[in-house]
């Protein structure tokens, strides 16, 4: 829901600032973890983190801290992905459908979105899977607290600070698991895209 259409804009929109707004979405790729997470715990630590707290909404070593530091992880990198996908597509359908008649949104509902799908569902494959192995932002922001905000990494590292090698191992199958399973989807959606891709280019020749 924030990536696709912040990707759009970079890759179709022409506003004020752009290149400093593309820089500072796409900082935290070249950024360790654990200097976000522990951005995230100054900011949410703050005046204005007690304000958040004060209406009910707790970050700090709370489930809430999770999907923050989810977030700030894991969206540039997903803007990133899909950015590449909009700027690879022909630019040139939308024009057409544009002389027609066709408003910005209607040209991205109908002709973009639909060309991008394949990129976009294997772009939320790859984060997805990606996420589940964060942790140094996490640990910054919400510590590991069995059952509270013990994350499959977290669970790693809970087990084998208490010598449960089995427990360990068994988290790390799981991620395994999960990680292959999304390789295999992505890969199969790429291989649709390049088909499309050649299908296209045939048709324009």
């Amino acid at each position: 829901m924030l990536a696709v259409p912040t990707a759009y804009s970079l890759t179709r929109g022409s506003f004020p600032f752009k290149k400093i707004a593309q820089i500072i979405i796409e900082l935290p790729l070249s950024m360790p973890y654990l200097v976000l997470g522990l951005c995230l715990l100054l900011i949410f630590s703050s005046e204005f983190g007690k304000a958040l707290r004060d209406m009910g909404f707790r970050v700090v070593f709370d489930k809430n801290g999770i999907i923050m530091a989810q977030i700030i992880v894991n969206l540039p990198y997903m803007i990133r992905l899909i950015k590449t996908a909009f700027a690879e597509l022909d630019e040139r359908l939308e024009i057409i459908a544009g002389m027609l008649g066709a408003s910005r949104w209607q040209r991205f509902v109908t002709i973009t979105l639909p060309l991008a799908r394949n990129a976009v569902i294997s772009a939320v494959i790859l984060v997805w899977s990606r996420g589940l192995g964060e942790f140094g932002a996490t640990l910054m922001v919400v510590g590991a607290t069995r059952m509270k905000t013990e994350t499959l990494p977290a669970s790693i590292y809970l087990n084998m600070a208490t010598g449960d090698i089995g427990a360990a191992m068994a988290s790390a199958i799981i991620i395994l698991l999960i990680s292959f399973v999304s390789l295999f989807a992505t890969s199969r959606l790429e291989r649709k895209n390049l088909q499309a891709s050649r299908m296209k280019d045939v048709y324009w020749q």
